[in-house]
């Protein structure tokens, strides 16, 4: 069983049984986050995308306050390092533990001064494939085939990412159980109706379950057979 909280924007806490992720912790500048980051509690890892400022966040305060890692690509996680926080630099397809949460970095497609990057994050039974900030990718398809995620978070915000026709299309490539959208109606330029997004899906692959959250609510996959 494993708890996914959106802090809006590509903002993630991911609670798994002993350990608790973030992924992307824009929350200080974000106007959707639902809590500051003095308001974490628990923090053992932080997962990095890119190095906009919008994914990069708060994530140097929060590892010197938790002594977590910033896991990234190493061109990120070396900024990060040399602002103060601690780091495991890889790349991509490189995969490091956290405890027991397997976390492999996967490819996404935009832009930066390093490898933008999405992750899958495996524990307790449970993958989880956080696309980042990506563009539609056949890149998908392997992801889906190889790592079988079952719950996709993905960006259906469009203008910097997909929007909600290319982010079902990559439903239909990575056929999760679940998929949730995310990074969508921060700003006016990635403004969209989740809705219309839950309604492509349903056309391109009726199997997968939409799952829309309002920014600090939760959504809780519990493991089952088949």
């Amino acid at each position: 069983m494993v708890t996914l909280r959106w802090l809006g924007h590509a903002a993630w806490e991911i609670s798994f049984e002993k350990e608790v992720l973030l992924v992307d912790p824009f929350l200080s500048q974000n106007p959707l986050a639902p809590l500051k980051p003095e308001e974490v509690k628990k923090c053992d890892a932080i997962l990095v995308s890119h190095d906009h400022f919008d994914h990069v966040g708060d994530s140097v305060e929060l590892s010197k306050r938790f002594n977590a890692p910033v896991v990234a690509v190493f061109e990120t996680a070396s900024k990060a390092e040399q602002a103060g926080a601690k780091a495991m630099g890889c790349n991509v397809g490189g995969t490091v533990m956290v405890g027991s949460v397997k976390v492999t970095v996967v490819p996404a497609v935009h832009s930066g001064a390093s490898n933008p990057s999405g992750f899958v994050i495996g524990g307790d039974g449970v993958r989880i494939y956080h696309a980042g900030d990506t563009a539609l990718t056949q890149e998908m398809q392997v992801i889906g085939g190889f790592y079988k995620p079952h719950v996709a978070l993905l960006p259906i915000g469009g203008y910097y990412t997909m929007d909600p026709e290319q982010a079902a299309e990559a439903v239909r490539l990575v056929r999760p159980r679940v998929v949730i959208p995310m990074h969508y109606n921060t700003w006016p330029p990635i403004s969209q109706d989740p809705q219309r997004f839950v309604a492509l899906v349903r056309k391109a692959r009726k199997a997968t379950k939409v799952v829309v959250l309002k920014p600090g609510e939760t959504y809780t996959y519990e493991l089952r057979k088949g």
